[in-house]
C-alpha cells in the first residue's frame, strides 16, 4: 500500500487549504472599468450633512474610477425602499448593489423582524437579477452597538460581503459627524474609503 510521507502530507494539506480559500463564496467577481455600482439607501447614501460631491458614492467613484449611481432617498424606511428598488434595478442594470437600509426604521422603533424581512426581500430582488449585494449594517439605538443582529444573520444566510461595524464606528466619532446621525465631509470620506477597502479585500477591485 502507498504511504504518504510527512512532506507529501504537508503538501496535500497546504493544497487543500488553498483550494478552500479559493472557493470562498463571500468573494466578489472583479469589476470591469465600465461596470456600474448602485449605491442604494437613505440619507447616509444621499450624503446629508455634506455636498453631493462629498457623499460616499461620489468619493467611492473617485477612488475606484467606476460609475457609481447615488440612489439614496433621505428619510426612507425599508418598506419604501423595497417598493423603490425593483425600478432602480431595472433602470440601471447594476453590476453590484451596495445596500444601506433600515436606519430610519430603527430610529422609529419599528420591529426588527419587519426590517429584516424588507431587507431580505431586497436581497432576493437583486439575487433574482444576478446582482451581487454588499450589505452594510446599521447600529441599534445603543452607544456600543456595531449593527442590529439581523444584518449579520442575513449576510450569513445569503453569503454576502458584509460590514457590520462601519456605520456604528463612524457615529461614535463626533469629529466625523455633522449632526447626531449624519456625517461631515471627513466622515463620508472615511465611509467611502472603508467600503473601497471592503471591495478590494473581496476581489471586486484591484
Amino acid at each position: 500500500m502507498y504511504k504518504i510521507n510527512k512532506c507529501n502530507q504537508a503538501f496535500l494539506i497546504v493544497t487543500l487549504l488553498v483550494v478552500l480559500i479559493g472557493c470562498n463564496s463571500h468573494k466578489l467577481a472583479p469589476l470591469e472599468s465600465d461596470d456600474v455600482i448602485l449605491a442604494f439607501g437613505d440619507s447616509l447614501t444621499v450624503g446629508v450633512g455634506t455636498t453631493k460631491q462629498n457623499s460616499y458614492p461620489s468619493v467611492l467613484s473617485d477612488l475606484s474610477g467606476l460609475n457609481i449611481i447615488n440612489s439614496g432617498v433621505s428619510g426612507e424606511t425599508s418598506d419604501k425602499g423595497l417598493k423603490r428598488l425593483p425600478s432602480e434595478l431595472d433602470r440601471i442594470f447594476p453590476d453590484l448593489l451596495i445596500l444601506i437600509e433600515g436606519g430610519n426604521d430603527i430610529l422609529q422603533n419599528r420591529r426588527q423582524s419587519e426590517i429584516k424581512k424588507n431587507i431580505e426581500d431586497m436581497i432576493q430582488l437583486a439575487n433574482n437579477r444576478g446582482v451581487p449585494v454588499v450589505l452594510i449594517g446599521i447600529p441599534e439605538k445603543n452607544l456600543f452597538s456595531s449593527s442590529a443582529p439581523f444584518y449579520e444573520e442575513l449576510a450569513d444566510q445569503y453569503k454576502l460581503v458584509f460590514d457590520g461595524s462601519l456605520i456604528g464606528g463612524l457615529q461614535r466619532s463626533p469629529q466625523l459627524k455633522s449632526d447626531i446621525i449624519h456625517f461631515n465631509n471627513k466622515g463620508y470620506r472615511k465611509m467611502a474609503e472603508s467600503i473601497y477597502k471592503l471591495l478590494q479585500e473581496n476581489g471586486a477591485l484591484q
